[in-house]
């Protein structure tokens, strides 16, 4: 059992900490009377949020001392069983009069703890929770909590974000001309680094995302679901990186793996993938034309962040521009996201939207142009079409064929148009 006066001076420090904390907003909103859980990455950005909500209650005449914020990763509370968790609200309730706004950070690493979410919901407290693990999602935890409280997935930063935290006002009619240096230099390192809110202010950024990935690995992958075969994992994850842009399928890595000279069947390839999903690192996507079976069993895998996925790349460039452009898809339409490949191949493809999306690093190359522009004229033979895109990296253009309209967007406009 942990001690009530360890309990009470974590209290006190993170309530002296709050306002001091300096904050840009990001694009996410809060509704009151209403609780959260917010889930995502380790480091996009999840404890930053919980600051922001306390920031605004304060704006709105909340005192620091209304709020119980507790991080279940601080060491001292090593140990901490979920019979301990209301000790954490009787502890606070000897220091003050309030009802206070919960704040319970990384709360996944206390097994049981939605019965104690939802009992402080029904209580009518207003409870924010945060987790890395998407199992927190778990048809069994919805159960549980009962539909008390709303989901929010947190993902890295937006590049749209990116440029506010650096004072560069996109709202400006002008900012085009006017922070074209800064936002190339930006983008660039967006494109290369991410957009884990803490990569702006490390120097040496390609050691910081190797540190972040072991707590992933180690820690929410090996340690969490108890892997023997780190060996495969570690290979599996590297050889989803080099064919980031290509299906991949459960055979295929069994197969893979095998070459190594480590046995591994097809049900532990699809718990290792199902964990890498849960743990936030992997983005899957089916292929529209597929059968439903295949539609499991044949993804394409893209990187929850381009600063990871570049850890593992020798040649980055075009299969960065691909996860960056499918990460910005996946935050805004979810599983409407597919690819078509069925002798017609296109990236992406959002069926309720009726568009479609190649992308390609340049298409100045004649050859690269036509490929991209047939597919496009292609699809919509085999599938409903009214938007056509081309992503690239600087090209921009419209192309009028003689059935359809196509525009070509550069990236920076289209992470900022699309955000």
């Amino acid at each position: 059992m942990i001690d009530k006066n360890t309990i009470k001076l974590i209290i006190a420090e993170n309530q002296r900490i709050i306002s001091k904390i300096k904050l840009f907003e990001r694009e996410y909103s809060f509704e009151d009377g209403l609780n959260y859980v917010l889930i995502g990455l380790r480091r996009a950005g999840k404890s930053y949020l919980l600051y922001q909500r306390m920031q605004q209650l304060m704006k709105n005449g909340h005192s620091n001392e209304e709020f119980l914020y507790f991080n279940f990763e601080d060491d001292r509370l090593i140990g901490m069983q979920v019979s301990d968790l209301n000790t954490i609200l009787m502890s606070y309730q000897e220091m003050f009069d309030h009802s206070p706004f919960i704040f319970l950070d990384e709360i996944q690493v206390i097994d049981g703890w939605e019965k104690f979410a939802r009992r402080l919901a029904d209580q009518g407290y207003r409870v924010y929770i945060t987790g890395s693990n998407a199992k927190m999602l778990s048809s069994e935890i919805a159960t549980t909590l009962g539909g008390r409280f709303l989901t929010k997935k947190v993902f890295p930063l937006s590049f749209r974000e990116m440029l506010r935290a650096n004072d560069i006002d996109v709202d400006d009619k002008n900012y085009e001309y006017k922070y074209a240096t800064s936002i190339n230099k930006l983008l660039e390192e967006y494109f290369y680094y991410g957009g884990l809110p803490e990569i702006g202010n490390v120097q040496d950024k390609r050691s910081w995302l190797n540190g972040l990935y072991s707590k992933i690995f180690f820690g929410d992958l090996i340690s969490r679901y108890s892997i023997r075969n780190d060996k495969a994992i570690k290979f599996i994850v590297q050889k989803l990186a080099e064919s980031v842009k290509q299906p991949v399928s459960f055979s295929r890595i069994v197969k893979l793996v095998s070459s190594i000279g480590t046995k591994i069947s097809t049900d532990t390839v699809i718990d290792y993938l199902g964990y890498m999903n849960e743990s936030w690192l992997l983005i899957p996507i089916s292929n529209h034309a597929s059968k439903f079976v295949e539609k499991a069993s044949n993804k394409k895998y893209y990187f929850i962040d381009n600063g990871i996925l570049n850890l593992f790349l020798t040649d980055p460039s075009t299969s960065l521009l691909e996860n960056i452009v499918a990460v910005n898809l996946y935050k805004q339409y979810g599983d409407d996201v597919t690819f078509y490949n069925d002798k017609i191949e296109v990236d992406f493809y959002m069926p309720n939207l009726k568009t479609a999306v190649q992308v390609s690093y340049s298409i100045k190359d004649e050859e690269t142009r036509e490929r991209e522009v047939r597919a496009l004229e292609k699809i919509s033979s085999v599938v409903e079409v009214d938007n056509r895109y081309i992503v690239t990296m600087y090209d921009e253009e419209v192309i009028e064929t003689k059935t359809c309209r196509i525009n070509v967007v550069p990236l920076w406009k289209w992470l900022l148009k699309h955000d």
